[in-house]
């Protein structure tokens, strides 16, 4: 394991030579970092999504990281690191388009219908409520979104417009690195960022602390079940529903005026 002084000695290296076998050598010392990321990722995707290619494609991500990382930023590069192969993995996946349109669909609708019961309701609609608005039963609301955190990405990993002129931000990064690479796009994400702050503070208490531990404390799934003294299924269940509540606060259902 190379030592911080290995690692900063190898980053100046890097930095005047641009040698592709000192940036090798870089790979090795951070690939764990992409074993951590995709192992994250994987434990909430089908199981019929490799582990393998996850870690291909966060590999693509590291590379491109360490590329492009400037040691003069004020930020540890594991930290926008992380970021980069996060967003390369969700990019990868999205490009395969493996989610059943189906559940998309489902997904879709009971954004909206959160949505639109926070317009007439002026607060945060109950289970009951969102699914007599979806003309089914709560378990059957349950159902749906067991089957939408079992076939999607339903992560803040997700790209959101964040201006009016379409620029995208993915959610992570507005977490985990706020010094974009262009002033416009800092600003960007420090709006989202205060706007995503807000947002999780009004989801109902339970789904704010799935929120908060799975993606500020980094628990998986099954280690929040245990705090909150439920089922794994259940606490993917609450986290799914915290994220089309936060899709639907954030304005990803579009709803009309």
């Amino acid at each position: 394991m190379a030592t911080t002084e290995d690692t900063r000695s190898l980053w100046q290296e890097y930095r005047s030579s641009k040698d592709r076998g000192v940036r090798d050598r870089l790979i090795l010392t951070y690939a764990p970092l992409v074993k951590f990321v995709a192992g994250r990722i994987g434990s909430g995707l089908p199981a019929h999504v490799d582990e393998g290619d996850l870690v291909s494609y966060g590999l693509l991500g590291l590379i491109a990281a360490i590329e492009r990382f400037d040691p003069d930023r004020e930020i540890k590069f594991e930290t926008y690191a992380i970021a980069r192969i996060k967003g390369t993995i969700i990019d990868e996946l999205r490009a395969l388009d493996w989610v059943p349109r189906s559940v998309r669909s489902r997904a879709r609708d009971i954004e909206r219908a959160i949505a639109e019961l926070e317009k007439k309701l002026h607060r945060v609609p109950t289970d009951e409520e969102i699914a007599g608005k979806l003309g089914m039963t709560e378990e059957e609301l349950g159902d749906s979104l067991t089957q939408i955190s079992r076939s999607s990405i339903a992560a803040l990993d997700e790209l959101w417009t964040v201006s009016s002129v379409g620029d995208q931000i993915a959610l992570i990064d507005t977490i985990e690195d706020t010094h974009g690479p262009e002033p416009q796009t800092a600003l960007a994400q420090a709006e989202m960022k205060e706007a995503l702050g807000e947002a999780i503070a009004w989801l109902p208490e339970r789904e704010k602390l799935v929120v908060t531990l799975y993606y500020y404390e980094e628990l998986t799934l099954r280690e929040i079940g245990e705090v909150l003294g439920v089922t794994e299924s259940r606490v993917s269940q609450l986290h799914t529903k915290a994220i089309l509540r936060l899709k639907a606060r954030l304005g990803g259902a579009r709803v009309p005026s």
